[in-house]
């Protein structure tokens, strides 16, 4: 299994909250509403920090993991007219695009 992590800040001016409520309630339902997410996608998770004390403050605003069964899957997806003219235009309205992180990674459960 083929795991995306994107770690992602909000864009310029835009609050947190209203980052949070974009990227769960509008950006979220837009990415899983495309044929090819449920075609190729395995899971989809949005995440956001919650304040905890003893550890050190956000480096992120959130993360977006995305599992794929394989690269074709992860290809074909990506490539697809839905994500290039639905989706991708929506992540730029609210991720400052300059300061995303990628890491592509296989999952190994320890636990």
């Amino acid at each position: 299994m083929l795991k995306l992590i994107f770690m992602i800040n909000r864009a310029e001016g835009m609050s947190y909250e209203r980052f949070v409520d974009h990227h769960r309630n509008r950006h979220a339902p837009l990415f899983t509403s495309i044929p090819e997410a449920e075609r190729h996608v395995r899971k989809y998770v949005v995440s956001h920090p919650v304040p905890a004390e003893n550890y050190p403050p956000r480096a992120y605003d959130g993360l977006t993991e995305i599992w794929f069964e394989d690269w074709e899957g992860h290809d074909a997806f990506f490539a697809s007219d839905n994500y290039r003219t639905l989706v991708n235009p929506d992540e730029a309205r609210f991720i400052d695009m300059g300061s995303v992180a990628v890491m592509v990674t296989e999952e190994k459960e320890v636990i």
